[in-house]
């Protein structure tokens, strides 16, 4: 692990300064590791900036709640912004700079480009129930990865069909950033972390750990031999509408052409998308590799966040 900074991070507000500043890390041979986030910044966040710092030897952070990305009713307006807090975990963790576009310095006037990523990953699932999201997304991502020219930028697993569209998109489009996805950080109580936990009343919290059990009861399904996918989904539905959730979908999909699959392998992602009254919440799991939720135990070691 690098040996923390003391100063506050390189403050940069548009994208030519933060090419310049990318630049000047590169001419001085420094490998540069991006972590795009939206802000109210957490544990997860955390444990991402501590997986960059640890690959590379200068680290950015974005902060910039992408409207793009928000559908029309959505909680674009509401969205946690703690820009003062998080400027102080960014100095604490030692980043070296930080990335704070303003809307009009990312969506200039008069811009008309879009962004689509054709193929499995962007047509159902997050498409559906958000349409326009994952392009808004894709958009966001390339301009920051235009900007930043990071050897590695970090995305936190449980936004897996957000990771699929980010990977599919550098790649196609020769970038030659590495994408780093990261297992995801769950609460004491189980719950993945998420700028969006803010929203819930201690009651609804509580309803919301149906999501972890679920995918705690899917985990241990299939780690005693069960390959049927329907019987995986059905484990994780029946906690969802034991609580009263409102689901959006549980799904079983290969990871690196995320087409969804009737009988899993290790390694295929369990993702479930639901509502808690009007509080959207997503999870995912690996199965086979990522550990289990621990409903209201300790808390692992996974590393991650949210984008």
């Amino acid at each position: 692990m690098p040996t923390r900074i003391t100063d506050s991070p390189t403050r940069l507000e548009t994208p030519e300064a933060l090419r310049r500043w990318s630049l000047r890390c590169h001419a001085a041979g420094m490998s540069v590791g991006l972590v795009p986030t939206m802000g109210a910044l957490h544990a997860g966040h955390r444990s991402l900036i501590d997986r960059a710092l640890a690959d590379c030897d200068r680290v950015v952070v974005s902060i910039f709640v992408n409207p793009a990305q928000f559908g029309p009713g959505e909680d674009f307006d509401r969205y946690p912004r703690t820009l003062d807090a998080d400027l102080s975990m960014l100095a604490e963790s030692g980043v070296h700079a930080v990335y704070l576009p303003s809307v009009a310095a990312m969506y200039p006037p008069g811009g008309g480009t879009t962004v689509h990523v054709a193929g499995p990953a962007s047509e159902g699932l997050e498409a559906l129930s958000r349409p326009g999201h994952l392009d808004g997304v894709a958009l966001v991502v390339i301009k920051l990865l235009i900007a930043a020219r990071p050897d590695r930028a970090y995305f936190g697993r449980k936004d897996a069909q957000q990771c699929a569209v980010v990977r599919r998109l550098a790649a196609d489009l020769d970038t030659g950033v590495t994408v780093v996805v990261c297992p995801t950080v769950r609460d004491h109580d189980g719950l993945a972390l998420s700028s969006r936990n803010a929203y819930l009343s201690p009651q609804d919290r509580a309803r919301a750990l149906a999501i972890p059990a679920g995918l705690a009861e899917a985990a241990a399904l299939f780690e005693a031999g069960e390959r049927a996918g329907t019987r995986l989904i059905e484990a994780v539905k029946r906690h969802l509408q034991s609580a009263g959730a409102s689901i959006d979908y549980v799904a079983l999909v290969d990871p690196d052409s995320f087409i969804e699959v009737d009988f899993p392998s290790p390694g295929c992602e369990i993702l479930v998308a639901a509502r808690i009254e009007s509080i959207r919440l997503i999870d995912a799991m690996q199965l086979g590799f990522d550990e289990a939720p621990v409903v209201g135990g300790a808390s692992g070691n996974e590393c991650s966040g949210s984008f």
